[in-house]
């Protein structure tokens, strides 16, 4: 087996070593995850709740070890990686409450007179063995959205990682291998990206579950039509200032809220906010605001505890970001505040006057960059949400409900945040997005649902 050197992003040092699976191990452990499928398919709810609720307590033990880990190897600020471990044990918690829950619903088919005496049940059941690919951004939580519903399902489960962060799901293999789930049922390969094509082929793998960029989503559902693939493929999170939300206090919030959640995770979020759009009755007085929120943000060292801000996952992905500003600035637009990159960092920047087709407009930046805009009333503020290739989740700041409802009815997304920015989840709800956010939900129950299908039991001559 060969190794991987796993570096630090903020300042290059080494913080780990892990095998890459070769060949033999890769082989090993898809045909193990077939060979496991039906015994999967069959343990008891008991079980499966059991083992997910062991994750969920040994994830909650382990929680400061875990926590570095992620700053090690992803370059979030400590305070941010304490809250991941605190999302993954919830997300294991509620899988291991799910698995009890999962039983199925009755049907009376004496609704029409040819189904007198019938009944169906109707039960879910898993598709076979899921491929899980998982991106660097949330290297422990968004494996435990893949890894937790295929286990409350009874399906085995192939965990892919990001080869830049590898740790945390090694970790959470580890804690996995404590349970009494059959051998086979959770395997952790680290493999180069080149290698995923033929994991992705693989027919004993009939369910594959992405979260990651775009391209590589849809080379994954273009190669495998056949089989059923998950895809989250993240956005340009809007945030809409509406003219109702005109008190100090409210704007102050919003702005607080919008420079945070831009920045959280060094904008490297599906859903951190990068477009905001101000009711032009607000646009003078809230600017200045965010600017300042914005600029106050505390950058550094993700390993100190006062740092809100840290680097991106390698100074590549800043220099794109830096590039991408550049070109918008060079464009027309104007630089309120950051624009400055100092190897993987890239300090949280504002930017307004920016051209409509600009790529810090058009495309997913996945650094910390807000563009800020005006709009005309509701009409013109949801036309500019809409104006996009991407549809995962919108923030509206409002409190008038009839615009909440129509916010909901009317925003090309899968979620609509009222009063609050785009970058909310709690992990029980179903999240996934429309046009090129990608297809199928994550969320625990919703995620179970996608490894499953129906399968229907008529019983017939019954007393009803």
């Amino acid at each position: 087996m060969d190794g991987l050197e796993v570096r630090h992003p903020y300042d290059g040092t080494v913080v780990g070593r892990v095998d890459l699976a070769g060949p033999a191990q890769v082989e090993a452990a898809v045909a193990a995850a077939h060979a496991v499928a039906a015994e999967a398919a069959r343990l008891p709810a008991h079980r499966r709740a059991e083992a997910l609720a062991h994750v969920s307590t040994r994830l909650a033990e382990r929680a400061s070890e875990i926590a570095g880990i992620i700053t090690a190897e992803n370059g979030k600020p400590i305070r941010w990686a304490r809250i991941e471990v605190e999302r993954a044990v919830s997300t294991f918690r509620w899988a291991a409450e799910e698995a009890r829950r999962w039983s199925g619903e009755l049907q009376r088919l004496d609704a029409e007179p040819s189904g007198v005496g019938r009944m169906a049940v109707v039960r879910r059941f898993p598709r076979g063995p899921v491929l899980a690919i998982s991106p660097f951004n949330f290297p422990l939580n968004l494996v435990a959205h893949k890894v937790a519903p295929a286990i409350a399902v009874g399906a085995p489960v192939i965990v892919k990682p990001a080869p830049k962060t590898p740790m945390s799901a090694l970790v959470l293999g580890e804690i996995l291998a404590e349970t009494d789930l059959p051998a086979g049922m959770v395997s952790v390969l680290v493999v180069p990206d080149d290698r995923a094509p033929a994991l992705v082929a693989d027919p004993r793998l009939p369910v594959v579950s992405f979260t990651g960029s775009g391209p590589v989503g849809h080379r994954i559902r273009e190669a495998v039509p056949h089989k059923h693939v998950t895809l989250e493929l993240g956005g340009n999170a809007p945030a809409l200032v509406c003219a109702d939300w005109s008190g100090e206090a409210d704007q102050d919030w919003a702005a607080t809220r919008i420079a945070t959640f831009s920045n959280y995770q060094a904008g490297q979020s599906c859903v951190a906010v990068q477009r905001v759009l101000v009711d032009r009755s607000l646009f003078d007085a809230f600017v200045p605001r965010l600017v300042k929120a914005v600029a106050a943000q505390r950058t550094g060292d993700p390993r100190d505890e006062a740092t809100e801000v840290g680097p991106l996952i390698d100074e590549a992905a800043a220099r794109r970001v830096e590039e991408w500003v550049d070109q918008a600035v060079a464009s027309g637009a104007r630089l309120l505040t950051g624009g400055v990159r100092d190897g993987a960092s890239y300090r949280p920047t504002v930017l307004t006057d920016v051209p409509a087709d600009a790529r810090v407009v058009r495309e997913e930046v996945f650094g910390p960059v807000l563009v800020v805009s005006a709009f005309d009333g509701p009409d013109d503020g949801f036309a500019q949400v809409n104006d996009s290739a991407f549809g995962l989740q919108a923030g509206v700041f409002t409190r008038d409900v009839r615009l909440a409802f129509r916010a909901h009815r009317e925003l090309e997304m899968g979620g609509v945040v009222i009063g609050d920015v785009p970058s909310y989840r709690a992990d029980q709800m179903p999240y996934g997005g429309t046009k090129e956010s990608g297809v199928g939900r994550e969320g625990v129950r919703y995620a179970m649902e996608d490894y499953t299908y129906e399968r229907v039991m008529v019983l017939t001559g019954l007393d009803l």
